[in-house]
């Protein structure tokens, strides 16, 4: 199914999968590579995430890497404004997602930089909390712009439960555009991970969008006995097989590699065998 995202009137068509560049506005994110804080890191990440081809730029300025302690929310807004203000100056035309889970956040990133997409992954401070409880929701419908839903639920078929009452919580209260992701390290031992990733297919069940986020990820890194630092090999191993089972969108550190999978599985796609 070919689906489109309306970000702030420009239309993004998800008929070829997409690429979605990580920018880290933080100190401590789980993968120091990602980490860029000044103005000129910053500036030149963002011409990176582009000159690479990710069509997707995704801002975040607080880290929800395992055991971290959240940014106070001051932090994080005083943060994304420095970075949103640098992107915006650098790359004034381009479809720009932020990484948060708290509604004012979400709220001034849009009102103030003209933010094209949330990208909601629930963090520490709101995760015991169910997902219908949360003001995000209200407060996306209320902006209009595409929303991201990331499930916390340890298998497929609670994944499958979790984003069916969401999106029509969601449909009710006006949302249009929403794109799913199954949550690869939250809320899932390593094995969960990969029970989910065999079952990835089935999301699309759901009729939406699928965003894949295992750049770099423990899951890679444990299973295999490495680091973060040498994940970049099984995460596009990964990349390659959620293309194959419905993703849509891939969000990722390294957009070069990733761009080059999307390329290669996009080609063979359309290609019929010969008789």
């Amino acid at each position: 199914m070919e689906y489109t995202l309306n970000c702030n009137g420009k239309l993004l068509a998800l008929s070829t999968p997409q690429v979605m560049g990580i920018l880290n506005a933080t100190p401590d994110s789980f993968y120091a590579g990602s980490r860029s804080q000044t103005e000129q890191e910053i500036a030149e990440r963002t011409h990176q995430i582009l000159d690479e081809g990710a069509t997707i730029i995704d801002v975040g300025a607080c880290s929800t890497r395992p055991d971290s302690e959240p940014a106070t929310e001051e932090e994080e807004m005083a943060r994304l404004r420095m970075a949103l203000a640098i992107v915006r100056r650098e790359a004034p035309d381009a479809i720009i997602s932020v990484d948060t889970y708290r509604p004012d956040i979400a709220r001034m990133v849009v009102e103030e930089f003209g933010a094209d997409i949330i990208n909601d992954v629930g963090g520490p401070v709101t995760s015991h909390l169910s997902p219908l409880t949360s003001g995000m929701f209200r407060m996306v419908s209320r902006l209009g712009v595409p929303y991201i839903y990331m499930s916390r639920k340890a298998t497929m078929k609670d994944i499958l439960l979790d984003c069916a009452e969401v999106v029509d919580t969601l449909r009710s209260m006006g949302q249009k555009d929403i794109v799913v992701d199954p949550g690869f390290g939250f809320g899932k031992t390593v094995d969960d991970n990969y029970q989910v990733m065999n079952e990835l297919e089935r999301m699309q069940m759901l009729h939406l969008p699928i965003l894949v986020g295992i750049s770099r990820k423990s899951m890679i890194y444990k299973f295999l006995g490495s680091s973060p630092e040498e994940s970049l090999n099984g995460t596009t191993a990964l990349n390659t097989i959620s293309l194959m089972k419905g993703a849509d969108i891939l969000r990722v550190h390294d957009v070069k590699e990733a761009v080059e999978c999307m390329r290669l599985f996009s080609h063979l796609s359309p290609l019929t065998p010969n008789p």
